[in-house]
């Protein structure tokens, strides 16, 4: 579960930008932050649902995609070391993605050193149990024969089957209580507990918060990350901890 280790400089942690051609907002956002905001820090990582979706790394003919994965290359040859862990939307990316990133990609979950303070990094729908359905195909999409099925469809039936899932998914959503879709308590316990760790942060759920909870008597937080729908925003953590921050 062990990653990086890193020392004085800022680390930056953003998620669920969901980015799309079809908004154009949230990409705007994006390429300002690697502009403006990324290339001060000493790493950047990416926790999950970077993209709205990801059917495959030869999507990356996309100029949208490429666009994309150019801006997050220069910054990594800036000497940013940019870091992905994948999502529920962006659980396909692969070797030839990460190459024109430029990212290092990371299981989920894994620990890091962050400035001395081990912290549990994950991108957060494992910890949604209390949704079965959602668990149970996320446990069958994970699958090597499933991803294996899916990549040797053409391109343009995997996007269409994409953007199937998502509709479902979405009408699915609208049924179900909002707890129900949030993570378990009693799941990030236990996460936290195996980790050996008093920090997690995570994606997934679009609530951003900072929690702070006890495990084994012993005070820790618990931070999630926000989406990029209606503005840009992140976690940079230094020496002193950490900071929720947005930019419109």
């Amino acid at each position: 579960m062990s990653a990086q280790r890193h020392g004085d400089g800022p680390v930056l942690f953003i998620s669920d930008l969901h980015l799309t051609p079809e908004r154009p907002a949230p990409a705007a956002l994006f390429h300002r932050f690697i502009r403006d905001i990324a290339p001060h820090a000493e790493a950047l990582y990416i926790l999950g649902d970077f993209f709205e979706a990801w059917v495959g790394d030869d999507d990356l003919g996309l100029p949208f995609h490429a666009g994309v994965a150019a801006s997050l290359k220069g910054l990594a040859d800036a000497g940013v070391r940019v870091y992905f862990m994948a999502g529920n939307r962006d659980f396909l990316a692969g070797p030839r993605l990460a190459a024109h990133a430029g990212w290092t990609h990371l299981a989920d979950p894994c620990v890091i050193d962050l400035h001395g303070h081990p912290t549990l990094l994950s991108h957060g729908d494992a910890y949604c149990t209390d949704d079965p359905a959602y668990q149970a195909f996320r446990q069958q999409v994970r699958t090597a024969a499933w991803q294996a099925d899916f990549l040797a469809k053409p391109l343009e039936e995997r996007r269409a089957m994409a953007r199937a899932i998502r509709e479902r998914s979405e009408q699915a959503k609208a049924g179900k209580k909002p707890d129900i879709m949030d993570v378990n308590p009693d799941a990030i316990l236990a996460a936290m507990r195996q980790a050996g760790v008093t920090r997690l942060i995570h994606g997934h759920t679009h609530r951003p918060a900072r929690h702070f909870l006890r495990v084994d008597g012993v005070e820790c937080e618990r931070w999630v990350l926000p989406d990029w729908y209606e503005s840009g925003g992140y976690l940079a953590c230094d020496s002193n901890g950490c900071q929720a921050r947005t930019f419109p």
